[in-house]
C-alpha cells in the first residue's frame, strides 16, 4: 500500500509541475507581448517626432519651399531698388514680407538700414539684433549697428560692435565692407572718445590696407588726432595728402553737390594747416596755404570765407 501511494504522490507531483510550467510560459509570452507593443508605440512616437522636426528644420524647410526662398528674395531685390529710389515705406512693406517667407540675418540687416534711414532707430537696432541673434558672425550687421550706436552716442556699445565687425570680417569676409573701412570706423570712435593714439594707429592701419578707396577724411581725422598731442608736422601733412586725395578724386564725383562739398573740405585743410604753420612760426607757408583756400572760396564764390581769409592774410602781412 505504501508504494501505491508513493506513486500516486509522484505521479500528482509530476502533473502539478507541468501544469505550473505551462502557466509560467504562458505569462512570460503575454509580457513579451506587452513589451513589444508598449516598445512599438514608443519607438513609432519618437519616429513621428523626429519626421515633425525634420520637416521643420531650416535645411528641409529651405528644400520643400525654394520657391517661397526664391519669392523671399524677389521681395529683397524689390526693396533695395525702392531704397535706393527713396522709397524707404514702400521698401519696408517689402522686406515685411520677406522675413514672413525666409527670416534670415541679411534680410533683418537690409530691414534695419531702411529703419535707420528713415530715423526709426528702435527698430532699427531691433533688427541687428535680430540679424545678429541669428549669425554671429554678420560683419554688417555688427557695422551696422556700431553706426546706430554712433548716432545715439553710446560710444562704448559703437566701439564694442566694431570689434566684433573686424573679428567677423576676418573670420568671414563679406563683399560689401573692408577692413579699411572698418579700421577707419574705430579711429573716428577713438577720436570722438579722445583716444588720441588709438585713432592715429587705426586710421594708419586703415590707410595701409591695399582694398577700397582711400577717403581724404582718414587724412584730415588723423590730422586731428596729431594735432591733439601736438605732432603738428604731421598734421600738416596729412592736411597736405587730404587735399591731394581731393584733388585726384574731384573730377570722378557725379554731382556738381558733391564736388563743391569736396571743394569746401579742401578750402578748411588749407586753413588748418595755415594756423598749425603759424604755430610753427612758418609764415610763409601759413601765407601760401590761406592763399590756396582764397582761391578755392572765390571758386565757389562764397564769399563769407573770403572775407574771412582776406582778413587773417591782411594780419599775417602786417
Amino acid at each position: 500500500m505504501k508504494k501505491i501511494k508513493t506513486t500516486r504522490n509522484v505521479k500528482v507531483k509530476k502533473v502539478v509541475t507541468k501544469g505550473s510550467t505551462c502557466k509560467n510560459i504562458i505569462w512570460s509570452w503575454t509580457i513579451y507581448v506587452y513589451w513589444f507593443i508598449i516598445l512599438f508605440f514608443i519607438a513609432a512616437t519618437f519616429y513621428i517626432i523626429g519626421r515633425g522636426h525634420e520637416f521643420l528644420s531650416p535645411t528641409n524647410r529651405g528644400a520643400l519651399t525654394e520657391e517661397t526662398l526664391n519669392q523671399a528674395q524677389d521681395y529683397v531685390d524689390m526693396a533695395k531698388e525702392k531704397i535706393i529710389a527713396g522709397d524707404i515705406d514702400t521698401a519696408i512693406i517689402d522686406l515685411n514680407a520677406a522675413i514672413d517667407s525666409n527670416a534670415n540675418a541679411n534680410v533683418y540687416t537690409i530691414r534695419g538700414e531702411a529703419y535707420m534711414q528713415m530715423g526709426d532707430y528702435q527698430n532699427a537696432l531691433n533688427d541687428f539684433n535680430s540679424a545678429i541673434e541669428v549669425d554671429g558672425m554678420n560683419a554688417v550687421a555688427f557695422y551696422d549697428r556700431a553706426l546706430l550706436n554712433s548716432r545715439l552716442e553710446n560710444f562704448e556699445a559703437a566701439m564694442n560692435d566694431i570689434n566684433n565687425a573686424l573679428a567677423a570680417q576676418s573670420m568671414k569676409p563679406v563683399d560689401v565692407l573692408s577692413m579699411r573701412d572698418l579700421y577707419a570706423k574705430r579711429g573716428q570712435l577713438n577720436l570722438w572718445m579722445k583716444n588720441w593714439q588709438g585713432a592715429i594707429a587705426d586710421y594708419t592701419n586703415s590707410l595701409a590696407r591695399a582694398e577700397g578707396s582711400v577717403s581724404a577724411d582718414v587724412y584730415a581725422e588723423r590730422a586731428e588726432a596729431y594735432t591733439a598731442v601736438g605732432e603738428y608736422e604731421n598734421a600738416i601733412n596729412d592736411y597736405t595728402s587730404a587735399v591731394r586725395v581731393i584733388s585726384e578724386q574731384i573730377q570722378a564725383t557725379p554731382t556738381q553737390e558733391g564736388r563743391e562739398s569736396q571743394s569746401s573740405n579742401a578750402m578748411s585743410y588749407f586753413e588748418k594747416s595755415a594756423a598749425l604753420n603759424l604755430q610753427l612760426g612758418k609764415y610763409d607757408l601759413a601765407r601760401s596755404d590761406l592763399e590756396s583756400a582764397f582761391a578755392i572760396a572765390s571758386a565757389l564764390n562764397d564769399t563769407e570765407s573770403m572775407n574771412r581769409i582776406q582778413n587773417l592774410i591782411n594780419g599775417l602781412n602786417n
